[in-house]
């Protein structure tokens, strides 16, 4: 056997073929199944340095929180290094604008200082997403063979028509604007990640080395095969 031949080898089948999710449009996530999921981005409270009475008042805030739950939500923790691009961006472009040779070289300077100590430094930050699921009655009453099906055709049951995408969308909305008023009771401030986020979120999370050297285009400039998978 030629040492060319060896390099010719079988494609294997896409990797998309085995994740649970069909499509991320309208701010949320289409899984294979028919299901939706809504994130949001949950800030931080540093709980050591809350007064007792604070402190108190947060653990009442979430055992009320966990208490009226009719669902499940997942909570997802992430550590990711700190990406400081827009910040750089903004430090050229100032860097391009000044006029004062020796302001422009201290901004130069700084901006080289900060490159260095993040990357020496190899800053974390941590990201808290809360997955928030909505999963209509009738995709639980599918049978094996249905559910089956699905996993064989990955955007088959994506093929929702547009009152039960419709319903999906109001539905999940509900639940993100509920969850995060009580999250804001808990002194936390959260954000439903839009599409684009939504996009840049799963694809850091499936390729965590290849998202810090090859940046994602925008949703809209995004070429697909079917661009909709909603029946009229």
């Amino acid at each position: 056997m030629k040492p060319n031949q060896l390099a010719k080898s079988k494609p294997g089948p896409s990797t998309e073929r085995f994740l649970d999710i069909a499509e991320i449009r309208d701010d949320m996530v289409l899984l294979k199944d028919g299901t939706v999921r809504g994130v949001l981005l949950v800030s931080s409270i540093n709980f050591a340095l809350k007064s007792s009475e604070e402190q108190e008042a947060i653990v009442q805030a979430y055992i009320t929180f966990l208490n009226s739950m009719e669902y499940p939500v997942q909570i997802v923790i992430q550590s990711r290094r700190m990406n400081i691009d827009v910040y750089m961006n903004r430090l050229r472009e100032q860097e391009r604008k000044t006029g004062n040779d020796l302001l422009r070289a201290q901004i130069s300077d700084y901006r080289a200082f900060i490159l260095e100590l993040v990357d020496l430094g190899q800053i974390m930050q941590k990201m808290f997403y809360i997955v928030i699921p909505y999963d209509p009655l009738t995709n639980k009453k599918k049978n094996f063979w249905t559910r089956l099906s699905e996993s064989l055709s990955p955007a088959a049951s994506a093929k929702l028509n547009h009152k039960q995408l419709v319903d999906r969308v109001e539905q999940l909305a509900r639940r993100v604007e509920l969850i995060e008023g009580q999250l804001n009771s808990m002194g936390l401030a959260s954000a439903r990640l839009d599409t684009q986020g939504l996009i840049e979120l799963y694809y850091n999370v499936y390729n965590p080395d290849l998202f810090e050297t090859e940046k994602l285009a925008q949703a809209g400039q995004v070429q697909v095969e079917d661009e909709t998978h909603v029946s009229a």
